[in-house]
């Protein structure tokens, strides 16, 4: 189910950047989730805000946006964690400097 891709070099656009910083600086951790249909989404859960007086929500990422930092090797995808109608996979920003190559660091990227 999952297999490596090739590593483009093109340069990030806005909304990939805004994306990275969000899984690069933040507290709460984000996942990919994929449903058992296929179905793919990328988010986190923000907790309640006293101050704003807002409750906690799930917010979602943009899925193309995050699939491309994911085909560029700038997100890693971890562990997954299997359940019967869902898998989940943590998310988090690829270690610079790390090659494709490097031993023992397996670059993944999930395919429909």
């Amino acid at each position: 189910m999952l297999r490596a891709l090739p590593r483009p070099s093109a340069p990030l656009g806005p909304g990939g950047a805004e994306v990275l910083r969000l899984i690069t600086v933040q507290r709460a951790p984000v996942c990919l989730t994929v449903q058992a249909s296929g179905r793919r989404r990328y988010g986190y859960w923000q907790s309640m805000d006293a101050g704003a007086g807002r409750g906690g929500c799930y917010v979602a990422l943009p899925t193309d946006e995050c699939d491309a930092l994911h085909a560029a090797g700038r997100i890693v995808l971890g562990d997954p964690v299997v359940d019967p109608g869902k898998t989940t996979y943590p998310v988090r920003p690829a270690v610079r400097g790390a090659s494709s190559s490097s031993p023992g660091v397996p670059r993944q990227a999930l395919t429909a």
